[in-house]
C-alpha cells in the first residue's frame, strides 16, 4: 500500500527493511534531506559521522568485513564520492558488501556540464567503474525497487560494493511510495558431476593443500570437515585467516604453507583468488591439478582449474567431503607431521625482530575472539603468519588493494559492529597519519578501539627498497612525526609509549581494562634484518 513520503524517507525505510542498523556518513547540502530522514529514524538506524569522507567508506568496510553483513555509507556527490574511492576499491578487491548512498546535482542540471556544485562529468559512470553495480533513483516511488536491487546485486554471487544516487531536489520531493521486501538471494546449484570429477582427481593425491580466502569465511565447519577427510592442511593468506584455527593441527599459516608447497600434488581453492600460488610462490616442477570452488564464474577461466565448481563454498565443501569419503578409505592422521612443520616455521619466524615479539605480546592480551586489524607496515606483513588467529573474520585485512591508511578507520567500523569485543588496530606511523583525524571520531562516538602505532619515522618498506635496490637513493620515505602522546591527549584519549614487548603487553592490558579509545606508540628501528616477505615468496632479484 502506497504512502506519501520524500525520496529520502523512502531510501531510509528501504535500508531499515534490509536490516541496516548503522550508516556511516557526513551530511552536505545535497544530502540534507537524507540525513534529516535518518535523524527521524534514529531509533531504528544509527548514524556515525567521521571526520573525513574516506573514513565513511573504510568504517563501512570494517563493519562488513567483521560481520559479513552490508556496510552502508553516505557522502555528498562529486568530491565526496571520489574521497571514498580508496575504500570502495579495497572493498571491491576484498569482495566486501558495501552500499554507497549519495546525492546528485539538481535533476535539471544532471548532464548539463554547467558545473553545478559538486558536479562530476558523469558520476554514475564513475561509480560503475569501481563498483559492481550503480543506479540513479529518478523518482521517490523508484527508491524501494532500486534499493532492493542494490542489495541483491551486492549480495548475489561474489559480494562487492554498489551505489545509488538521487538528485538533490528529488531527495526532498514528496510522492506516493509503495514499500518492497528484500529480494531473495539465490546461490547457484551444485552440479553433481563437478563434485564427482573433483573427488576423483583428489582420490590418489597424497599431499593435497586447501587454500581458503574470504569467500569461505562462512564455511569454517565445512572446510575443516573436508580437510579432515583429506588430511590436508588449510592455508589462508589474509582474508581466510581463522577459518581453521591456527592452533588446530590442520590450520596452517601462509608461511607454513609455503614450506610445503614444493611437495603439494593437488590444490583445492575455496573462495580464494589463489594469489600466493599464482603470483608469489614459485611453480613446482610438476603441474599441480587444481580443484577450484568459487561462487564467481568469472574466476574459472582466470585460473583454468582441472575441476571447477561454481557454487557457494559452504555447500560445495560439504558435498566434496562426502564424495571424497565415499570414494576412498579413511586416511591416517597426519596431525603429528603437520604440527612438526608448524613448530619449525614458528621457530624460524622468531628471526623477524622486534615485530614477532611485539605481535606475540598482542596475541597474549587480545582475547581469542577479539579483532585484529592489520595495516601496511612491517608488523602488518609479519602478522599474516606471525599473529595466531582462531576464529573467522577476526583478522581484518584490506586485501589485494593494500591501501595505506585503511587500518585505523576500518578498525573503528569493526568496533561499531562488535561493541562488546576488543578491537586492536596496528599501523605504521606513515599509514596512521592518513587517518589521524579519526581519533576525534573515536572519542566523540565512544568507539573504544586500541591503536598501536609502530613509529620508525619512515615509510619503512619504501625506505628498505630504496636503500637495498636503488643504491641508497632515498626520496619521499623519511617522515617527521608529531609527539604521539601529546597528540592522543589533545584528542582526549589515553596515550601510552611502549619501548619493549613487555611494556606493550602492560599498556594493552591497561587500555583494554579502561574500555576507552587509546593510542599506544611503539618506537622501532627503521631497519629490520629479516624481511617478512622472505617467508612468503622468493627474494626479488636486484634491479
Amino acid at each position: 500500500m502506497s504512502e506519501k513520503m520524500t525520496g529520502a524517507e523512502a531510501i531510509v525505510r528501504s535500508l531499515v527493511a534490509h536490516d541496516v542498523d548503522t550508516l556511516f556518513g557526513i551530511p552536505g547540502v545535497q544530502t540534507y534531506a537524507l540525513f534529516d530522514a535518518l535523524q527521524r529514524s534514529a531509533d531504528r538506524i544509527r548514524t556515525i559521522h567521521p571526520r573525513h569522507e574516506q573514513a565513511t567508506g573504510y568504517m563501512a568496510f570494517g563493519y562488513a568485513r567483521s560481520t559479513g553483513r552490508p556496510g552502508v555509507f553516505s557522502v555528498v556527490p562529486g568530491p565526496g564520492v571520489l574521497n571514498t574511492a580508496a575504500a570502495v576499491c579495497s572493498a571491491y578487491g576484498a569482495s566486501a558488501p558495501l552500499l554507497c548512498v549519495t546525492g546528485q546535482v539538481p535533476s535539471n542540471f544532471i548532464g548539463s556540464g554547467m558545473m553545478h556544485l559538486h558536479e562530476l562529468p558523469d558520476q554514475l559512470a564513475t561509480m560503475r567503474s569501481i563498483m559492481k553495480w550503480a543506479a540513479r533513483i529518478q523518482h521517490p516511488s523508484e527508491a524501494p525497487t532500486i534499493v532492493a536491487e542494490a542489495f541483491r546485486q551486492m549480495r548475489a554471487g561474489r559480494p562487492r560494493p554498489v551505489g545509488v544516487e538521487m538528485a538533490w531536489d528529488l531527495l526532498g520531493s514528496v510522492a506516493p511510495v509503495a514499500p518492497l521486501p528484500p529480494a531473495p538471494i539465490l546461490s547457484p546449484e551444485i552440479d553433481p558431476e563437478d563434485i564427482a570429477r573433483a573427488a576423483s582427481l583428489l582420490k590418489d593425491a597424497r599431499h593435497q593443500m586447501i587454500m581458503v580466502g574470504g569467500g569461505a569465511q562462512h564455511a569454517a565447519a565445512e572446510v575443516l570437515d573436508l580437510a579432515d577427510a583429506l588430511q590436508a592442511p588449510v592455508v589462508p593468506f589474509r582474508s581466510g585467516r581463522g577459518i581453521v584455527p591456527d592452533d588446530h593441527p590442520l590450520g596452517f599459516t601462509c608461511a607454513s604453507g609455503f614450506r610445503r608447497w614444493a611437495e603439494t600434488d593437488a590444490l583445492i581453492g575455496i573462495g580464494s583468488r589463489l594469489e600466493l600460488q599464482w603470483f608469489r610462490w614459485p611453480h613446482p616442477p610438476r603441474n599441480v591439478p587444481l580443484v577450484n570452488i568459487d561462487i564467481d564464474p568469472a574466476q574459472i577461466p582466470r585460473l583454468r582449474p582441472a575441476a571447477p565448481i561454481v557454487a557457494d563454498s559452504r555447500a560445495a565443501a560439504s558435498a566434496l567431503a562426502e564424495a571424497v569419503r565415499r570414494l576412498g578409505r579413511a586416511r591416517p592422521s597426519r596431525h603429528a607431521e603437520f604440527e612438526a612443520v608448524k613448530a619449525r616455521v614458528a621457530q624460524d619466524i622468531r628471526k623477524i625482530q622486534p615485530h614477532e615479539q611485539y605481535l606475540r605480546a598482542m596475541r597474549e592480551v587480545l582475547p581469542r575472539d577479539g579483532f585484529f586489524v592489520e595495516e601496511i607496515c612491517q608488523a602488518g606483513f609479519t602478522s599474516y603468519f606471525g599473529f595466531p588467529v582462531y576464529e573467522p573474520r577476526t583478522f581484518v585485512s584490506c586485501g589485494p588493494q593494500g591501501t595505506l591508511g585503511f587500518g585505523y578507520p576500518t578498525a573503528l567500523g569493526v568496533k561499531v559492529a562488535n561493541p562488546t569485543k576488543p578491537v586492536l588496530s596496528i599501523s605504521g606511523d606513515g599509514g596512521f597519519m592518513f587517518g589521524v583525524q579519526e581519533l576525534a571520531t573515536a572519542v566523540q562516538h565512544r568507539i573504544n578501539v586500541v591503536a598501536v602505532v609502530f613509529n620508525n619515522g619512515a615509510f619503512g618498506n619504501v625506505l628498505r627498497d630504496q636503500e637495498q635496490r636503488f643504491g641508497g637513493r632515498v626520496i619521499g620515505a623519511e617522515l617527521r612525526n608529531p609527539d604521539f602522546m601529546k597528540l592522543a591527549e589533545s584528542f582526549g584519549m589515553a596515550g601510552y609509549r611502549a619501548t619493549s614487548p613487555g611494556a606493550l603487553r602492560t599498556a594493552l592490558e591497561r587500555a583494554f581494562a579502561a574500555d576507552a579509545p587509546a593510542l599506544i606508540e611503539v618506537p622501532v628501528d627503521r631497519h629490520t634484518e629479516v624481511s617478512p616477505w622472505e617467508f612468503l615468496m622468493p627474494a626479488p632479484s636486484p634491479s
